[in-house]
């Protein structure tokens, strides 16, 4: 039985709640709605012009409902008197089909006929910057090898502790954070669950890291690539799948503790990896993260090939141990929602066609890559990956008419980057 939100809010001194949701383009949308009114949010959903978000929408539509979800209540832990509230969009009545929070649900519905549930963890990374983006706001933080730097670490304890606190008190299970490959950069991890609720959460997470930084007189940016010289800003998801009670990728007779579902879910991956980068790596800027030259630390710690292995982080996919392997393509700015449904989607694809992974390839891609023959090759730009997106059945098939909504807006967005004049083209073609 759903929460009531009523007691709730009284119970819990809630005055106002956030109905928000997620659209296309991951931008975080809602309502502020006074504790007294919430009943009627909850059986009528609070109004929306659709058009005025990123979804495929037109100024003549009608309102666009978003419908909260109670039992995805978050009270903010900076400002308890406001709970934050996920929810399902629609539209006369009917789901809106390309609304990624319904698309993911949908797709966890699907799995759950055949038996199955997806978990998923989220390593979520972000840098910590001056309010104007210029700079990492840590001045003194400047190692070349900038990872794990306790004294960097540090000089931000009253930030990312403020953030594991938060994290604690919502029951999350939060248990590391540390500072990044590049400079001002950091990660927070806590414990997998449902993908639903892992990309509530996440989605949450966002939010959370944002107010606190600014709080803080930061600013928290999840920005693939806004620094050319350090290493991007991934979001590696840690994935499982379970039958029942028990992780259907477990096999411990296998090399790397894999079962034959947990391959064939990896081979729907690889089959579909191109198509699934212009979702997971969703913006102009993700094409810097993926094919990025070393950086000043040495390494760009992302994919360049569509390639697994055991615990070898220069691969698209590592199996760090048994029973489940790390999806390690997507980026800071996926849409959290978007991620765990891409993933599903394609996997599960995998499963049902018993896709073959290939061999794994136990070796450092970065220095040996080019050794190994017929190995695909990641998008080089976000057009590439979203032609790639077009000429993909399954993910077609299987995210139905979310492909074509957001394929279009996408396309809209590359138009207005190639009507943009860099200085770089400036510099280098004013004399030619």
């Amino acid at each position: 039985m759903s929460l009531d939100l009523e007691t709730a809010a009284r119970e819990r001194g809630i005055k106002y709640f956030l109905v928000s949701f997620t659209d296309l383009f991951g931008t975080q949308r809602a309502k502020l709605v006074p504790a007294a009114a919430i009943g009627s949010a909850c059986r009528d959903g609070a109004g929306f012009a659709g058009f005025a978000t990123w979804l495929d929408m037109t100024p003549a539509d009608p309102d666009l409902v978003a419908v909260p979800d109670p039992d995805g209540l978050i009270q903010l832990p900076w400002k308890p008197e406001v709970g934050w509230l996920p929810a399902d969009l629609a539209m006369a009545s009917r789901p809106v089909a390309q609304g990624p929070r319904n698309l993911l649900k949908r797709l966890i519905a699907e799995a759950a006929r055949d038996g199955l549930q997806m978990k998923t963890g989220v390593e979520c990374e972000f840098f910590l910057i001056t309010p104007d983006g210029a700079a990492p706001a840590d001045t003194a933080d400047r190692q070349m090898k900038p990872c794990y730097d306790q004294s960097a670490l540090m000089r931000r304890y009253d930030v990312v502790s403020e953030i594991s606190d938060a994290m604690l008190a919502l029951g999350w299970k939060p248990y590391q954070t540390d500072h990044e490959d590049a400079n001002g950069q950091f990660e927070m991890n806590w414990e997998y669950d449902d993908a639903l609720v892992t990309a509530d959460r996440h989605t949450f997470f966002k939010y959370m890291a944002r107010s606190i930084a600014e709080k803080h007189g930061l600013r928290a940016t999840f920005m693939p690539k806004p620094f050319a010289d350090l290493t991007g800003t991934g979001c590696h998801a840690h994935v499982s799948l379970w039958r029942g009670g028990e992780n259907a990728f477990c096999d411990r007779s296998d090399a790397v503790g894999l079962s034959q579902a947990g391959y064939h879910f990896i081979g729907g991956l690889i089959h579909s990896a191109e198509a699934l980068a212009a979702i997971t790596n969703p913006c102009v800027n993700s094409y810097k993260r993926l094919n990025a030259p070393r950086t000043a630390s040495g390494a760009t710690w992302a994919p360049n090939t569509v390639t697994y292995a055991g615990d070898n982080r220069t691969h698209m996919i590592r199996i760090p141990g048994s029973g489940r392997f790390e999806f390690r393509l997507a980026d800071g700015a996926v849409n959290p929602y978007l991620l765990q449904a891409a993933i599903l989607a394609a996997g599960l694809d995998g499963m049902r066609h018993r896709r073959d992974p290939g061999p794994r390839l136990d070796l450092n891609m970065y220095t040996h890559g080019h050794t190994v023959e017929g190995v695909k090759r990641l998008p080089l730009n976000l057009l590439d990956a979203m032609r790639a997106l077009e000429g993909n059945a399954v993910l077609s098939e299987a995210l139905g008419d979310f492909v074509p909504s957001y394929l279009k807006l996408k396309h809209e967005e590359w138009s207005a980057y190639c009507r943009h004049l860099t200085q770089w083209e400036r510099d280098t073609t004013l004399d030619c």
